[in-house]
């Protein structure tokens, strides 16, 4: 690693969100909150983080008030007064070190049951039932259903707020609910939340985006998370060309999101030929808004195949300094790094390499 990282370190403001650097942890599935509800441990999880110097941390993904948004009972809800409890513990163990933190709020659409046989008491909905392209896995949403379901991610929000959280983020990537709304082989509609286009089955996203922002008014930062690939099909694409990602991230812009943060499976990968900008470095040019750029920072090996159970090893920052210093993204997103080794970013900001863990599948059954 040749290049200097004290750019990274640099602060960072959105809104009335203050940041003492540009490193957030990316969220990470963990399914340690029995029945929903983040306990101690998850709170000491997090502020590990926090204490290894961690700008941002954005949680995993925390599920809404609907009665299937979920296929693990081990998922944390953002409902009901049991769960709100141990969020507030979690926030205020991160604010006592001096951290920041945004949950991740999340309904899964139609899924697959879990590998255990459990399922949630009600049938799992999406735009269309489809819980991937030609194979039905759930029920349509009815209109009634849509406007629940903006009402609990609207919901959500406030309480994020109420409870002391810095931000907000939006799950919308990944080929769950939201992206299952974008993506024309799992939306299948015929109202106005289907379409031919993208921007028509944006509509979605867009309503809900909406009442975010009216939860939670106009200086609370919001982010969306958004990816082109799906985990029904890593080649997936729902933008061609810029300006059909201009078509689709604008509107989102315009209601309310203030960060995109742009999933990819490796940051260095260009987005659209004829440049060598990634996804955050478009939605960046083409919103005006900030973005995050996430993807095998900092190890060698994408994350598909680390969770396949192939081991990753430190690599060079280098071409992640280059991108950065050039203004492509505002934030980076650390992943697996970051779960196999709380102290990475004070590592790397005091110059510590050799120092520097690679990641096993072994980290995935601890919250460690």
């Amino acid at each position: 690693m040749t290049m200097t990282s004290r750019e990274l370190f640099q602060p960072f403001q959105l809104k009335s969100l203050k940041l003492k650097n540009r490193i957030a942890m990316a969220p990470m599935t963990r399914s340690f909150s029995p029945q929903g509800v983040p306990a101690l441990n998850v709170a000491d999880y997090y502020d590990r983080r926090v204490v290894g110097a961690v700008g941002l941390i954005i949680s995993e993904g925390t599920v809404v008030n609907r009665p299937a948004s979920s296929n693990d009972p081990d998922i944390p809800r953002f409902y009901g007064e049991e769960a709100l409890r141990g969020w507030k513990a979690v926030i205020d163990k991160v604010h006592s070190d001096g951290g920041a933190m945004a949950p991740q709020l999340w309904h899964m659409g139609v899924v697959a049951p879990k590998n255990s046989g459990w399922s949630p008491a009600a049938p799992f909905e999406g735009p269309s039932g489809y819980v991937a392209p030609g194979k039905i896995g759930g029920v349509a949403m009815t209109e009634h259903d849509i406007a629940a379901t903006i009402q609990a991610f609207a919901q959500a929000a406030a309480e994020a707020k109420k409870l002391g959280f810095d931000a907000v983020e939006i799950h919308g990537a990944h080929g769950y609910l939201i992206d299952q709304f974008f993506w024309h082989p799992t939306n299948q509609r015929s109202d106005v939340y289907g379409g031919r286009t993208l921007p028509e089955r944006a509509r979605f996203a867009v309503e809900l985006i909406q009442a975010v922002r009216q939860a939670t008014g106009p200086e609370f930062p919001v982010g969306l998370r958004v990816s082109q690939w799906k985990l029904q099909d890593y080649g997936a694409r729902l933008a061609a060309s810029p300006a059909e990602m201009e078509a689709w991230l604008v509107p989102l812009a315009q209601a309310g999101v203030d960060v995109f943060h742009c999933s990819q499976r490796r940051f260095w990968d260009s987005e659209f030929t004829g440049s060598d900008l990634n996804f955050a470095g478009w939605a960046k040019k083409l919103t005006g808004k900030a973005s995050i750029t996430v993807g095998s920072v900092g190890l060698t090996g994408d994350f598909l195949a680390a969770f396949k159970g192939e081991s990753s090893k430190p690599c060079s920052l280098d071409e992640l300094l280059r991108r950065f210093n050039r203004g492509d993204f505002d934030l980076v997103a650390v992943g697996r790094a970051l779960l196999a080794d709380a102290g990475w970013v004070r590592k790397i900001e005091e110059g510590r390499l050799s120092e520097l863990r690679g990641f096993t599948k072994e980290a995935l059954s601890t919250l460690s």
